[in-house]
């Protein structure tokens, strides 16, 4: 891979710049941007052009009200789910391929324009055999390393310093070598005559996906994700009585979900939260206010904003910054009107919940309480002054510091968040609900045994906080907020 600050990591048709993130204001000037100001350099936002597709009571009424499932699949109709196969819910068009070969950028260009969630691994382009993913998660992991946030000890020095070295001297990475900086992901295989209640099992422990292989060989035959299954279980309840019998009842009643809401402040780098995704193992990052009041959401995918050397600026740029760069981007690419924050609150039913995951394909739901009273913070003249440079290890000092993977980053302007659209709509973070809580609920209503999901949590953690990371761990930590602390 060529040094970000020569080379975009991901190559696209010319094009200027300002028409994927927009412009980003000088961070010489003094005096705090507006909302309006900030946004000034953007390409024409559709909702010039047209009036909003909804209204905020609009949309709080669909927030409240979600679609109910769909129509069922005449194909299970009567069946009992022991008997339905894994294979059965998956398609080999959707698998995506790479070689371990592959640059960086080029791993990085398929997984963007293909659309997919993740890229299946293999050694040559004849083997239908895969041996790792390659996924947004990952892609998150080496833009922290190409931007200077990783850093590691005695151990793992070598293989940091090489890949340094080639990303300097402008070599091709390969996604070898990528993926030498870890594994976000357990990398687990089913047979595809395996019964549902083998993969609800697996999903309910904390794995985010399954590959399907043929039976009897290590042939790929599809991806089955926690996502498709959830969806496959809600449009098809009514053929399964047990799972069905849960979706009246309140996400409170049943014990689902965590108060261990990790979350950042939305005055904090940009930085910052990939890191502290990045070090804690998440998925998505709850963006809040000083009261705690959930203003927006980072995911993993929003990472593909961040692919272009062009958009460096944007890590030092605070989250509420991201989130309407966020917005304004889905809202060229859809043509309609975007809002930050999906929401349940504790007395919200399974059913509500999961209509959500399923309409906005989400990973977990923010369970909020009545909005605090939000008064954001105003950004210090100073600090937007005098932006803060990642520097390497001292034992790295003999790297050339001008240059890539330790790319200076410029500050900007940051946007207050009671400027985002609808982002009084959510209210006080309480905790979360994720694809895995639902799963583990139905595996355990099913007489299964799924394992401890909060054990797989502390895994990744583990894996994720290990001593490569260490440099960029308490920074991280320090802009975190969690909900336990703050009722105490």
């Amino acid at each position: 891979m060529q040094a970000p600050s020569s080379e975009d990591l991901r190559s696209t048709p010319s094009r200027s710049s300002s028409n994927r993130l927009g412009h980003t204001p000088s961070p010489v000037q003094s005096h705090r941007q507006s909302f309006t100001e900030t946004l000034r350099g953007h390409p024409p936002s559709p909702r010039a052009t047209r009036q909003p597709s909804l209204s905020q009571a609009q949309l709080q009424e669909l927030l409240n009200n979600p679609p109910t499932a769909g129509t069922a699949d005449p194909t299970f109709s009567g069946r009992d789910w022991h008997t339905i196969h894994v294979g059965e819910l998956c398609h080999s068009a959707d698998v995506r391929w790479v070689e371990f070969d592959a640059g960086i950028e080029d791993a990085t260009n398929i997984l963007i324009n293909s659309g997919a969630h993740v890229l299946l691994v293999r050694h040559h382009k004849d083997e239908r055999a895969a041996h790792a993913t390659y996924d947004y998660r990952d892609l998150t992991q080496y833009l922290l390393f190409a931007t200077g946030q990783l850093h590691p000890d005695e151990d793992h020095l070598p293989i940091f310093t090489s890949l340094a070295k080639k990303a300097q001297t402008g070599q091709p990475i390969p996604l070898r070598d990528a993926k030498s900086l870890g594994n976000k992901e357990p990398f687990v295989t089913l047979p595809a005559n395996a019964n549902l209640t083998h993969a609800i099992e697996v999903f309910g422990g904390g794995v985010h996906r399954i590959v399907i292989v043929e039976e009897g060989t290590e042939n790929v035959v599809g991806i089955l994700s926690q996502l498709r299954l959830v969806k496959f279980l809600w449009e098809n309840g009514r053929n399964f009585p047990i799972i069905d019998a849960l979706y009246p009842q309140s996400i409170k009643d049943l014990g689902i979900g965590s108060h261990l809401a990790i979350s950042i402040n939305g005055d904090k780098p940009l930085k910052e939260a990939l890191t502290l995704m990045n070090n804690e193992g998440l998925t998505s990052l709850a963006v809040v206010d000083n009261q705690l009041n959930v203003v927006g959401n980072i995911s993993n995918t929003d990472v593909k904003l961040l692919t272009k050397s062009s958009s460096a600026p944007l890590l030092d740029n605070t989250c509420i910054h991201f989130i309407s760069v966020i917005l304004s981007t889905r809202g060229m690419n859809d043509g309609k009107d975007s809002f930050p924050v999906f929401h349940v609150n504790p007395y919200s039913t399974l059913a509500h919940t999961v209509a959500k995951l399923v309409a906005t394909k989400a990973h977990r739901m923010w369970v909020t309480d009545s909005p605090s009273p939000s008064v954001s913070a105003t950004p210090n003249p100073n600090q937007l002054s005098q932006p803060s440079v990642p520097q390497p290890p001292t034992h790295l000092s003999s790297l050339p510091q001008s240059n890539p993977p330790f790319l200076p980053l410029n500050s900007t302007p940051s946007i207050s968040a009671s400027a985002l659209p609808g982002a009084n709509m959510a209210g006080r973070l309480a905790g979360v609900v994720s694809l895995t809580d639902i799963l583990n609920l139905f595996a355990k209503a099913s007489g299964l045994h799924p394992t401890d999901p909060e054990e797989r949590r502390r895994q990744r953690r583990r894996s994720s906080s290990s001593s490569m990371l260490r440099g960029s761990l308490d920074s991280a930590r320090s802009s975190s907020a969690d909900i336990r602390d703050a009722k105490r």
